[in-house]
């Protein structure tokens, strides 16, 4: 992560959002061919019946907006089997033995699956092949003891990439952004949680009612939800996404090493396109920003796990060289199980190395590259830990490790599929990496606060709240009795917050 930009408020930068784009969505692709669903418009409302044929297209299903002979599944809500029936002999069609009538509680299943789930009687308006007898379906099963279960803490929400709420928590971290952009800490962080906590939910939200007892829900954001439920989409979002002001920063702070005193600076004299900025010649950059301009196609490309990977390989030769017990573990969202990134963060402890051996590593390693010629760009951040220093009470705080921020020549040959972002002509990517060296001791609570994610401020805002304790990267101490809790792995962290472990693949909070 840029050392510029984690000095800020807020979350750390997302994939880029194209200019002026909007929440509208693209023509879908269709994953599942053997399904042709229509939604039934009677007893749901114009207004649901989108809603709802929305998202269902958005995870894969074929969904019609007529009836007609394709059709395998009708979908409908609040009606008996009886009444479609009734009503597909008003539309002069005959029900086929092997059309399926069902509740609207299967559609909301299979969206939440991101797939087509079993058919149950539950979800039977009528037996198939028994068009005679009908009967009422069992009411859809409510959120009700999903939502008992969720805290208002991330650190005890297990969240995973499968997301179901996209189209509001999408929304949320526009409005959370935009807010940072601003430097208005409380409603970005508002924002953001009520984002963290949607993301945890094992059901998609369709109504209002979905979201009573969901903690971090305050009238502002639920007015929003009301919004997107009834109109598809939320007409603040859509002016923040239009805003000259918004997409100004969004484009200036996706230069590595622009933060938002420079976005500002920029804003104000009236630039708005990067080409105008680059060709200023009354403009001083720093190294980094110099960096982050010559790079900049490269840098704000998604780095693929294949490419990751691949950079791992080039980390541990290159330190494995100088330190051979040392342990080398990529964290960031790549551990949390993420496919694609903006950079790629590695831990690096070794249980037999001396305080000199951790001062002398990292520059080692960037002398080795920097004579291999796969050095683009470093920035060497000193060690200033001090063991007996107590945790910072701040849930952003940066830790004191030795830490370096580079960007490294990536030979395409490396990466598996040998198409890295591959450009005509040229052999290579610039990848950015970040390198921690860590004391041995505090590798649990590092790679803990490395893995990222607002579940690990969370994890902090709740060890200060419910546990009468102060936890960072570096330690985690008992304020009742006045104590250091050592940790050899991140389950112990738990254990000494009374805490359930959490695997790093679900901490996509």
């Amino acid at each position: 992560m840029d050392p510029m930009q984690m000095a800020h408020m807020g979350p750390r930068k997302k994939k880029p959002r194209q200019m002026g784009a909007s929440m509208a969505s693209p023509p879908h692709d269709i994953k599942f061919q053997d399904l042709v669903l229509f939604i039934l418009e009677k007893k749901m409302g114009t207004t649901r019946r989108a809603f709802l044929m929305e998202l269902a297209r958005r995870k894969g299903f074929r969904v019609e907006n007529e009836l007609s002979d394709s059709v395998t599944h009708i979908v409908a809500e609040n009606t008996s089997g009886s009444d479609v029936l009734e009503w597909l002999q008003v539309q002069n069609i005959k029900a086929s033995s092997q059309l399926e009538v069902l509740d609207v509680s299967w559609l909301i299943e299979c969206i939440g699956a991101g797939k087509p789930v079993e058919m149950t009687g539950k979800h039977q308006l009528v037996v198939r092949r028994d068009y005679s007898a009908s009967s009422n379906p069992e009411p859809r099963e409510t959120p009700a003891l999903a939502v008992k279960k969720i805290s208002p803490y991330a650190c005890q929400r297990r969240t995973t990439l499968n997301n179901c709420n996209h189209i509001f928590t999408d929304a949320f971290e526009v409005l959370a952004e935009n807010y940072e952009f601003r430097e208005n800490e409380g409603p970005c962080l508002t924002f953001m949680r009520a984002a963290s906590v949607l993301k945890s939910l094992p059901f998609t939200i369709i109504s209002m009612k979905d979201t009573e007892g969901i903690p971090c829900l305050g009238d502002k954001v639920r007015s929003i939800i009301e919004e997107i439920i009834e109109d598809g989409q939320s007409s603040e979002v859509e002016a923040v996404l239009n805003d000259e002001r918004y997409q100004s920063f969004k484009l200036f702070t996706s230069v590595f090493g622009v933060g938002l005193k420079t976005s500002e600076k920029w804003f104000r004299m009236g630039f708005r396109t990067l080409s105008k900025i680059r060709s200023d010649k009354t403009l001083k950059f720093t190294r980094m920003q110099k960096a982050g301009f010559l790079y900049y196609e490269d840098l704000v490309s998604c780095v693929t796990r294949a490419e990751a990977e691949a950079v791992g390989v080039l980390v541990k030769e290159a330190v494995w060289a100088f330190l051979s017990d040392a342990s080398i573990t990529m964290t960031g969202g790549f551990r949390r199980g993420k496919k694609i990134g903006h950079d790629v963060d590695f831990l690096i402890t070794s249980p037999g190395s001396t305080e000199e051996d951790e001062q002398q590593l990292l520059p080692k390693v960037i002398n080795l590259w920097e004579r291999k010629g796969l050095l683009l760009y470093y920035d060497l951040v000193e060690s200033t830990f001090d063991k007996f220093k107590l945790p910072s009470r701040k849930v952003d705080a940066l830790d004191h490790f030795q830490k370096c921020f580079l960007i490294l020549k990536l030979h395409h040959q490396r990466v598996d599929s040998g198409k890295s972002g591959q450009q005509e002509g040229k052999t290579w990517k610039a990848i950015r990496v970040d390198l921690v060296m860590c004391p041995y001791e505090c590798r649990a609570y590092a790679l803990l606060g490395w893995t990222g994610s607002r579940f690990e401020r969370d994890l902090r805002r709740y060890a200060t709240h419910e546990r009468k304790m102060i936890l960072d990267n570096h330690a985690l101490y008992d304020k009742t009795k006045r104590i250091f809790l050592k940790a050899e792995s991140e389950e112990e962290i738990f254990a000494h917050l009374g805490l359930d472990y959490i695997d790093p693949w679900e901490r996509n909070a």
